[in-house]
């Protein structure tokens, strides 16, 4: 990861923080009891045990290094700076599908906090990129690999 500044929440800010605090103070502990245990089996050449925890090891040290830099170049935004008449990060925007009239509510997120399994959007993705800047009312085309999508903006919020 470059030094790319990494937008975030308030709530992102805090659980990239929570991760990195329990990566650094009970992951790093159980790993290391476990490298331990497994060197106490004898021979490192041939301990599959040795070797998972040692890989575990390099995994959570290599996401630490991640989580560090992402927090480095975190801009936080906060919610007086969202706007609630056009569409930006941190908003929660209601839209409808123009076709078939569902409506899908979303969090416009930056990327290293979206998970669209909880509608958060990144800035990024086909919907945010096409929804940003927007205002409520405002009919967008998202092109998705079935083809282009229609949605309203019905609604913006903090």
């Amino acid at each position: 990861m470059s030094d790319k500044e990494v937008i975030l929440t308030q709530d992102g800010l805090k659980k990239l923080e929570e991760e990195l605090e329990n990566l650094k103070s009970v992951k790093r502990r159980e790993v290391a009891e476990r490298i331990k245990v497994a060197i106490g089996y004898g021979d490192i050449s041939e301990n599959s045990e040795y070797e998972d925890a040692k890989n575990e090891q390099a995994f959570i040290e290599g996401r630490i290094i991640t989580l560090e830099k992402m927090l480095r170049n975190a801009r936080i935004i906060n919610n007086d700076e969202i706007d609630i008449d056009t569409v930006s990060i941190g908003s929660i925007v209601t839209v409808e599908d123009v076709e078939y009239g569902d409506t899908m509510e979303y969090a416009i997120v930056g990327t290293a906090e979206s998970d669209p399994l909880q509608n958060k959007i990144s800035n990024e993705s086909p919907v945010g990129k096409a929804i940003l800047g927007k205002k409520k009312g405002t009919t967008v085309e998202v092109n998705v690999p079935a083809g282009v999508i229609q949605y309203k903006i019905i609604d913006i919020k903090k």
